[in-house]
């Protein structure tokens, strides 16, 4: 069975969250961008990722879809990169804490705000991220006073809750706090992350439409 890493993506997508956890991993991988409305919709795509979404990965003949799965695949899969604490250790609590809180209260409650949407205060009970405050305030908590989210050392939980406190902040569905942004500074620091904005950035000025030029 060949073990190729294969990448599915497009650089304005999620996809950059995965682009730098390979980055980190430090193995070999292809890179295949897809087009949104098209390739992403294609047959040959739907049979790795049946929503049509990226990004999505596969390992040989394993496909994994969804960037915390992902994240949590490629740290388990490439032990050698020491992204994730040892399996049985009691810093696996933490590390699969934030790395599920970012995959679930915190993408929903940032997706609720861009659509314009927050539970009324009687309606928070239902709703699995309570408020929007309650989640930021659970992650400034987090981090205050360390520098990385579970444990001593950078893991694929910083990785991916990085990712989505630095977009959230940019795209302003997320309240900036000094704590957040010192944090994404830190993370956004690292070889690996300033060597996959570069690639997507690069991939991205390629896919933009040219302008005609004029007489």
């Amino acid at each position: 069975m060949s073990d190729e890493l294969v990448f599915y993506t497009h650089p304005m997508s999620r996809g950059r969250i995965i682009r730098w956890m390979l980055e980190e991993v430090g193995q070999p991988y292809r890179t295949e961008v897809l087009e949104y409305g098209t390739t992403m919709k294609a047959p040959e795509y739907l049979a790795i990722n049946p929503m049509g979404k990226v990004p999505a990965i596969t390992h040989g003949d394993v496909a994994v879809t969804e960037a915390g799965a992902i994240c949590a695949y490629l740290a388990d899969a490439f032990p050698q990169a020491e992204l994730a604490p040892p399996p049985g250790s009691r810093m696996r609590a933490p590390y699969y804490r934030w790395l599920f809180f970012a995959a679930g209260p915190i993408e929903q409650a940032a997706s609720s705000k861009a659509m314009g949407w927050e539970a009324p205060p009687e309606g928070r009970a239902t709703v699995g991220y309570g408020c929007l405050d309650d989640v930021l305030n659970a992650i400034e908590t987090a981090l205050s006073g360390r520098e990385y989210v579970a444990g001593d050392r950078f893991t694929a939980a910083d990785l991916y809750l990085g990712s989505h406190l630095g977009w959230g902040m940019q795209f302003g569905t997320l309240e900036k706090r000094p704590v957040f942004e010192a944090y994404v500074a830190r993370l956004q620091a690292r070889p690996a992350a300033i060597r996959a904005t570069e690639i997507d950035d690069a991939l991205a000025a390629r896919l933009q439409p040219q302008a005609e030029p004029t007489a």
